[in-house]
């Protein structure tokens, strides 16, 4: 009986000694900031075509116009897909670098402080790292919407802009700083869900395909199977407020009243439900689907990449 106890214990030593020679050392935090602005960056070169079409598919509903790819293409051209690009570039060097970076950030304070990392500790940081991540960057997302769906505009009501620079300063001049985090609530409350159900989930995905599937965690195929699945469940969950915002970002004030249509997270929602059915806030959402899981897909998988490089050669 003994000889079977110090068996067990030599074979559960092993296991712990593998196991700690096979995960590898942590990053540095300026080198996960930095992967995952970076990331974030090539995957979002990868999916805004996707987002200009489901921005205009969007709006287009909320405007009472039928949108087709075809149209737009005859109209715009086909690179009119990449219009405002540059924005959404600007977009991603701020909130992807500050949620993912933060993600992981917070996550290992409250491992150290709880012992664990299980789902509700990644459900809490990913709700708090989303919320952060998006206020800060909420002016570049009012001016990719505008840049985005600019052209697809009557020409009497395009506001032309020319560049990123150009939009941020018009802006600025015309409306005031303050319409910078016009539609910041939905947008917002959606990157406090995108924290849930994009990073949270993706984490906890990747561990279960490691258990059902025998994966890696954190290999290239482990990492492609939990960012299609999170993918899928955070277009479903977020694409409402996602209209919302757009319609919120874009808008105009009533030429007679002065008053903007819509004035909050829960108003748009409730109005656009009322007015065109609850379904009218999933207009647009293939491509939508295809940005967030192409997004999801591309960025994790670049960012993973990356440190697998950053591991090997710094």
């Amino acid at each position: 009986m003994y000889s079977t106890l110090m068996n067990q214990q030599q074979k559960q030593t092993q296991v712990l000694l593998a196991t700690s020679a096979a995960a590898p050392a942590p990053l540095p935090k300026s080198a996960i900031f930095a992967t995952a602005g970076i990331g974030g960056c090539m995957g979002w070169c990868v999916v805004h075509p996707f987002n200009t079409i489901a921005v205009r598919s969007n709006l287009a509903s909320a405007a009472g116009q039928t949108f087709t790819l075809k149209g737009m293409i005859e109209k715009q051209g086909l690179m009119s897909v990449y219009d405002g690009l540059s924005a959404g570039i600007l977009r991603q060097v701020f909130y992807a670098s500050t949620r993912f970076g933060l993600f992981e950030t917070f996550r290992d304070m409250l491992h150290e402080y709880r012992g664990k990392t299980d789902f509700a500790s990644r459900v809490a940081t990913g709700l708090v790292s989303g919320g952060i991540a998006a206020y800060i960057s909420c002016p570049m997302e009012v001016a990719v919407v505008r840049m985005s769906n600019d052209s697809s505009l009557p020409k009497e009501e395009r506001r032309n802009y020319k560049s990123v620079v150009d939009t941020a300063t018009r802006i600025i001049k015309e409306e005031g700083v303050g319409a910078f985090w016009r539609g910041s609530g939905p947008f917002v409350t959606r990157a406090m869900m995108v924290g849930v159900f994009q990073v949270a989930t993706l984490d906890q995905f990747k561990e279960m395909y490691c258990s059902w599937l025998d994966q890696k965690k954190n290999s290239i195929p482990n990492v492609f199977c939990a960012a299609m699945t999170s993918g899928l469940v955070y277009s479903v969950a977020t694409m409402p407020l996602e209209a919302s915002k757009n319609r919120m970002a874009s808008q105009k004030p009533d030429p007679v009243t002065g008053k903007l249509p819509f004035t909050g997270t829960l108003q748009t929602l409730t109005k656009v439900s009322s007015e065109n059915g609850f379904m009218a806030l999933y207009n647009g959402f293939l491509p939508y689907y295809l940005r967030c899981g192409g997004h999801t897909v591309s960025m994790f998988i670049a960012v993973q990449i990356l440190r697998d490089y950053y591991r090997e050669y710094a």
